[in-house]
């Protein structure tokens, strides 16, 4: 909170030095300057029309790529049951090894190529990440050794880091923040559809297993990487860049969704070049380190049971081809808990109460597993642990990106969120270790330790949040009753510290 009454202090100052005090024009607040565009008019209907011409534009391949990303990291806990860790002799630790080798490069790396997004262009950077880890992933089917995998594993991790983080902001340019969660969640649908896959794949491809002296693991990896490279191949000619240079809309209504956009967060629009300040204001905003710490309480959950399901349902007691197929039901599940939190959120214009009971959920699922409880009722408690942490990612990747105004702030903050954020998947990959099965004591603790840590950041977040905003109806107030404001390029250089931003609760 001292960061936020500091950034008001500092907003005062540089009224004082900078603008000169100038009264309401009767015009009102949009009114700004030479920047300030009259909205085209379309009708409801015809707004509807045009998001959803969008959404069936950019949705479905943006989806398909994030599916063969999530299931190109996680399938490697399929591959585990159809013989790599007996073939290449992961023993001991070597397989949670493999596991956080790809993290570390993968955080890496987010926060750079979110930087270099606009200037390579999306509808050339995303698709061609895609084919390059299509082809890491076909390769790592071939690996004979412990060392070739975990090297195949940085690779994946490098090549992979740029589509995530770069696609919630490629959105964020797209749409007006209270539409944001729900593509959020269509996007990310590809995740928890990819793990419904999975187990499905991973059943059919074992009985591949001996076909040209390749095992089941490495026919998943090859025909899977195969998928991938497909699709990146599609994805260049289907993805668009941004909405000023897109041809499949009329001039009308691309000149209509930069004009919503543009004023969706400010009355004066955002800025929108490139200056060294907006990485400072990045790293130093009090809101993204809290919003970290939120994220490492879901992620770290939503790793530990993507990447070990099969293991901890295979502990149950069942066999190998029966716990690839339990892995399905969950997924499914967690499919309509996203979409169905998504499209609430953004009806109700509200994050952080689906955020919550995402995190409410795996607390009772990590809660049901650690006890000593029948299998039948420890499987019940699967279905709430992928639910719930698959339900939670979407609104706490939205929420950050809802709450931070200027484009490059906001490309470097979401980064910055998910690329720190994401090193919960390094902890995750080391917390259920093969020493501690069938139960998994050890690793549901720790998920639960995570999951507390959210519960108890996020009330914190939220009130926060509230008082700023309360803070910042009081500015106004006293503002008008003076008959004062700041001047339109100021408030386009304040972004979210702008006296008329308002916090998404």
């Amino acid at each position: 909170m001292l960061k936020v009454e500091s950034d008001s202090r500092r907003v005062s100052v540089e009224k004082n030095e900078i603008e000169t005090v100038e009264h309401v024009s009767p015009k009102g607040a949009l009114a700004g300057g030479n920047d300030y565009k009259e909205p085209p008019m379309l009708t409801p209907e015809e707004e509807k029309k045009l998001w959803r011409k969008i959404d069936m534009r950019l949705m479905p391949i943006l989806s398909l790529m994030y599916l063969c990303s999530f299931l190109d990291r996680g399938n490697i806990g399929n591959a585990k049951l159809q013989g790599l860790t007996t073939q290449l002799d992961l023993t001991g630790n070597k397989y949670n090894i493999a596991l956080t080798m790809y993290f570390i490069p993968y955080c890496l790396c987010e926060c750079p190529a979110n930087l270099v997004l606009k200037k390579f262009r999306p509808s050339r950077w995303l698709p061609g990440i895609t084919l390059l880890w299509g082809m890491i992933m076909t390769l790592m089917g071939l690996v004979k050794n412990y060392p070739q995998l975990v090297g195949v594993r940085v690779c994946l991790g490098i090549t992979e880091a740029g589509l995530f983080p770069g696609v919630v902001y490629y959105l964020t340019l797209w749409y007006p923040r209270h539409m944001l969660q729900y593509r959020v969640g269509l996007f990310y649908g590809g995740a928890t559809i990819a793990g419904a896959f999975s187990g499905l794949l991973a059943f059919g491809i074992s009985y591949m297993s001996g076909t040209r002296g390749l095992l089941g693991w490495s026919w998943i990896f090859i025909l899977e990487g195969i998928a991938t490279v497909v699709v990146g191949f599609v994805a260049f000619f289907v993805l668009v860049d941004f909405p000023n240079t897109a041809k499949f809309l009329t001039p009308k209504e691309r000149e209509y969704v930069i004009w919503r956009k543009k004023y969706d967060n400010s009355s004066v629009g955002e800025e929108e070049h490139f200056a060294m300040r907006h990485l400072t204001a990045a790293f130093t905003d009090w809101q993204v380190w809290l919003q970290i710490v939120v994220y490492f309480s879901i992620v770290t959950p939503l790793y530990g049971i993507s990447l070990f399901l099969p293991s901890i349902i295979h502990g149950f007691g069942y066999g190998t081809v029966i716990s690839q197929l339990l892995t399905v039901p969950p997924y499914v599940f967690a499919t309509i808990v996203v979409l169905t939190f998504a499209t609430w959120s953004d009806h109700a214009r509200l994050r952080s109460p689906f955020v919550a009971a995402g995190l409410f959920m795996c607390l009772i699922g990590f809660a049901i597993n650690i006890s000593d409880v029948a299998m039948g009722v420890k499987y019940f408690g699967t279905f709430f642990c992928v639910a719930g942490s698959y339900g939670a990612f979407p609104g706490i990747v939205a929420w950050l990106g809802n709450n931070l105004s200027g484009q490059y702030k906001r490309g470097v903050g979401m980064a910055l969120h998910i690329g720190i954020g994401n090193f919960g998947g390094a902890i995750a990959s080391n917390i259920y270790r093969t020493q501690d099965e069938p139960r998994y004591v050890l690793g549901h603790g720790i998920e639960l330790m995570f999951v507390g840590i959210g519960l108890v950041t996020l009330p914190l977040l939220v009130l926060a949040y509230w008082r700023e905003n309360k803070r910042r109806d009081a500015v106004e107030r006293e503002n008008a009753e003076k008959g004062v404001r700041y001047g339109d390029e100021e408030i386009r250089r304040l972004g979210d510290r702008a006296p008329d931003f308002r916090y998404v609760i």
